[in-house]
């Protein structure tokens, strides 16, 4: 049995911390596991930090900073301490707690990686810690009662760059290192088509969420779009505003559904014969557009206390339904323009005269 630090922050920890992801990378190729482990603990951890309402905003802000300085070689012993001290005894989960604590051992790693690992997961970390430094800087403290909306679809575009569309690009560069040969086409067609892969799965939180992210002051849907429907954002903290808001829910949801279009190329794109990969990839764009299912069928989509969630023994009917049509890139299309048809329907329904 492996007690190393490594060990321990890849495996039990990593297991704690993820949840449904730990699935996903289980059944990663071996060499692709670590460095997406890491990049996913580093990147968890300045999630919390950013998270952590109890700190104010602006302290929040320099932690993170201090971490992502960190991450890329700075050398301060005291950040790690600061953070443990002032974030981790402010977490109610222990699992939490230890992932702030063991930030030493995590960066102790990166260096027993590959140059060109090493390079990939701190530019995933300083990109998604700069999506977090966004929220950290475009909203306000969560207990103010104010609200503050992104206020044009290029920013939401942007956004979900920062912190999933380059979650594609990174993922990409992973399988062009540790897998060679396997993705045929070049980095040039994968890496904007991994992108959108990210964005879809972004732009699925971002609408299901929505309640959520209200009630702290976050409003991710673009004041432009809600005007157009006379909508401000402190409307949508009434749950009757969501027959209202359908019609702005309606447009995202047609925006994230060519976005998943191309998340199935990507797949697609991966040879049959990789099923661990095509399985990693299928996962979350079926319970994504299960996600969208719900939400094109929620009629109360801005309740927070009737959000769209795939449940978990629907998660595990998701992954048991892929094992048959993994291979099959016919398969795959018919069940995903299956689900897309549904959203469409459901879409056409509600806005029929």
């Amino acid at each position: 049995m492996n007690n190393s630090p490594r060990a321990f922050l890849l495996g039990p920890l990593l297991k704690s911390v993820s949840r449904s992801f730990y699935l996903t990378l289980r059944i990663l190729p071996t060499g692709m596991r670590d460095p997406i482990g890491l990049a996913y603990l580093l990147a968890r951890a300045a999630d919390t930090i950013a998270d952590t309402s109890l700190i104010p905003p602006q302290r929040r802000l320099e932690l993170l900073l201090s971490l992502r300085a960190q991450v890329n070689g700075a050398s301060d012993d005291g950040a790690l301490a600061r953070i443990a001290g002032e974030v981790a005894g402010q977490q109610a989960q222990p699992d939490e707690r230890a992932l702030l604590e063991s930030l030493g051992a995590g960066l102790a790693i990166l260096p027993q990686l590959s140059a060109q690992d090493q390079a990939a997961v701190r530019g995933i970390v300083t990109t998604l810690s700069t999506g977090m430094e966004f929220d950290l800087r475009t909203f306000p403290d969560e207990t103010s009662g104010e609200i503050v909306a992104l206020k044009e679809y290029d920013a939401l575009d942007r956004y979900t760059y920062l912190v999933a569309g380059c979650v594609g690009e990174f993922w990409t560069t992973m399988t062009y290192a540790h897998m060679p040969g396997t993705l045929k086409a070049a980095p040039g067609t994968m890496l904007p088509l991994g992108v959108r892969f990210g964005k879809a799965l972004q732009m699925t939180n971002v609408l299901r969420d929505c309640a959520k992210d209200l009630r702290i002051g976050r409003c991710y849907l673009p004041e432009s779009m809600l005007a157009r429907h006379g909508l401000a954002p402190r409307d949508l903290l009434r749950p009757e505003t969501s027959a209202r808001a359908r019609p702005v829910l309606f447009d995202l949801l047609r925006t994230s559904l060519a976005l998943f279009q191309d998340a199935v190329e990507y797949t697609l794109a991966i040879p049959p014969g990789a099923i661990r990969l095509r399985l990693a990839c299928l996962w979350p764009i079926m319970i994504g557009l299960e996600t969208l299912v719900l939400l094109a069928r929620n009629d109360a989509w801005l309740d927070p206390q009737k959000v769209s969630k795939v449940r978990r023994n629907d998660v595990y009917r998701v992954m048991a339904a892929s094992l048959p049509m993994v291979a099959s890139n016919g398969m795959v299309r018919a069940w995903a323009s299956r689900r897309m048809r549904a959203i469409e329907a459901e879409i056409s329904a509600a806005t029929r005269p």
